[in-house]
């Protein structure tokens, strides 16, 4: 089944809504998915959407610089905070 782009358009919304409700904590996909209540998959690729928009980060290191093997944080991205918090 296709989602149209307006639908991806909300819940990409609801992803940042999620991330910026927790800056500057950094948050699993599977996390963000349980969130916004959507498949971890679908999750990941608008997250890798938002991230060539450069409104999310990814983190791919733990806080002792060791690569995560399978997973990645993702974080807003300074520009996206800025926004949001204007608008709020």
């Amino acid at each position: 089944m296709k989602i149209s782009q307006e639908k991806r358009d909300k819940i990409s919304e609801q992803i940042l809504a999620c991330l910026y409700h927790n800056f500057p904590k950094t948050r699993f996909t599977a996390e963000i998915a349980r969130d916004i209540a959507r498949d971890e998959e679908f999750t990941r690729t608008l997250l890798e959407e938002l991230h060539a928009k450069n409104l999310v980060i990814p983190i791919k290191k733990n806080s002792k610089g060791i690569l995560f093997s399978r997973r990645v944080k993702w974080r807003l991205s300074n520009k996206a905070y800025d926004a949001y918090k204007s608008a709020v």
